[in-house]
C-alpha cells in the first residue's frame, strides 16, 4: 500500500530531524524515492520544529531514468500525508495535545497544524487539480487528512482521502447525537414550509477511504452500522436518485484478537499477506462527521470544481 509508504516517510522524517542524520544517512528517503516521488514540502509546526506532514511529488526525471515514460494510472500528481502521534520528547506535548483536543471535541479545527494542513492542500489543489491530489494519514493525522479534506469538499472540491487507523472515540459524541435529534425536529419542520434544501442533479459527494483494524480500539467505532441512516436513505432514494448520503469506502482487516499496539501500527498496511473487506459503509460515525457536508443551502453547496 503506496500511501502507508509515505505516512512512514512522514514519521522518519521528524525521527531523522530529532536524531540529526544527514542526507546520506537519512531513513526517511528510502519510503518515497521507489515510488519515483520526490519531497517538495515538509509541514512544520513553529511551536516545536517538528515535521507533521510532508508533501510528495511524482518525479518525472527520477521515473526517466528507470525508463518510466509515463505515470502509473491512477498515481496522483502529488500527495499530501500527515503522521500520527510520536511519543518522543520532541514531539510528545504537542501531539498530545492535538490527542486531547479531538478526545474532548471530534475536531482539531483550533490546531495550528489544522490550518497549515488546509492551506497546503488548497495550495496543491489550485496547482495539480483536486482530480489529481490525494491525501492520506494515519491515527492522528488520519484525523487531520479526514477533516481538512472535508473542509474542501464544503466547497464542492472532493479530494481523494486515505485514511489508515483513523480516531473514533471521543467525549464529545453523545452531546452532538443529542443535537443531531434537535437538528431532525427543526428539519422535519422546515420541510413542511419547503425551505428544504435541493441538491444540483448529478452532484458528486466525497466518499473518503478508511482502513480499520477490528482488534484496534481507536478507530473500531468506524464499523458500527447506522440502521437508522440506512432506512433514511433507503425512503429517500425511493423518492429521488439525486439525494447524497454521507459514506465512506471502509476497509476491514479482520484478524484473530491482537494486541493494541499491533492492531493500530502502520506497518500491517503494507505487508504482503494483506486481506481486506471492502464494503460501502454509512456507519454512525461516519454519518455524523459527513453530514454537515449535504446540509448546506444551495447558495453553499457547490458542484466539484476537480480540474
Amino acid at each position: 500500500m503506496v500511501m502507508a509508504c509515505f505516512i512512514q516517510a512522514v514519521y522518519l522524517l521528524e525521527l531523522d530531524r530529532q536524531e540529526n542524520r544527514t542526507n546520506q544517512t537519512a531513513l526517511a528517503p528510502n519510503w518515497w524515492m521507489p515510488f519515483k516521488y520526490k519531497l517538495v514540502q515538509t509541514l512544520i509546526d513553529e511551536r516545536d520544529g517538528s515535521i507533521f506532514g510532508a508533501i510528495f511529488e511524482w518525479d518525472r526525471a527520477a521515473a526517466l531514468t528507470d525508463f518510466v515514460p509515463v505515470r502509473p494510472s491512477g498515481a496522483p500528481k502529488a500527495v499530501l500525508v500527515f503522521r500520527g502521534t510520536l511519543l518522543k520528547s520532541s514531539t510528545i506535548r504537542r501531539d498530545i495535545q492535538d490527542d486531547l483536543r479531538f478526545l474532548a471535541w471530534e475536531s482539531l479545527k483550533g490546531s495550528a497544524r489544522f490550518c497549515s494542513g488546509l492551506k497546503a492542500l488548497r495550495s496543491i489543489s489550485d496547482m495539480y487539480g483536486s482530480s489529481k491530489i490525494c491525501i492520506a494519514g494515519h491515527s492522528l493525522g488520519a484525523g487531520f487528512a479526514l477533516q481538512v479534506g472535508r473542509e474542501l469538499a464544503k466547497d464542492g472540491i472532493y479530494v481523494e482521502a486515505h485514511l489508515f487507523n483513523p480516531p473514533s472515540v471521543s467525549l464529545s459524541s453523545s452531546l452532538k447525537n443529542m443535537g443531531e435529534k434537535a437538528g431532525e425536529i427543526w428539519k422535519r419542520f422546515r420541510s413542511r414550509l419547503h425551505l428544504t434544501a435541493e441538491t444540483t442533479p448529478g452532484s458528486k459527494q466525497w466518499v473518503p477511504h478508511l482502513y480499520v483494524n477490528n482488534s484496534d480500539y481507536i478507530c473500531y467505532l468506524y464499523t458500527v452500522a447506522d440502521r437508522a441512516e440506512e432506512l433514511k436513505a433507503e425512503k429517500e432514494n425511493a423518492k429521488s436518485t439525486n439525494t447524497p448520503c454521507a459514506a465512506a469506502k471502509l476497509y476491514v482487516l479482520s484478524k484473530e484478537k491482537q494486541k493494541f499496539l499491533e492492531a493500530h501500527g502502520l506497518q500491517q498496511w503494507w505487508s504482503d499477506d494483506l486481506e481486506l473487506q471492502m464494503e460501502l459503509n454509512n456507519s454512525k460515525l461516519i454519518s455524523r462527521q459527513l453530514k454537515s457536508l449535504y446540509d448546506l443551502p444551495p447558495t453553499v453547496q457547490s458542484p466539484s470544481k476537480g480540474r
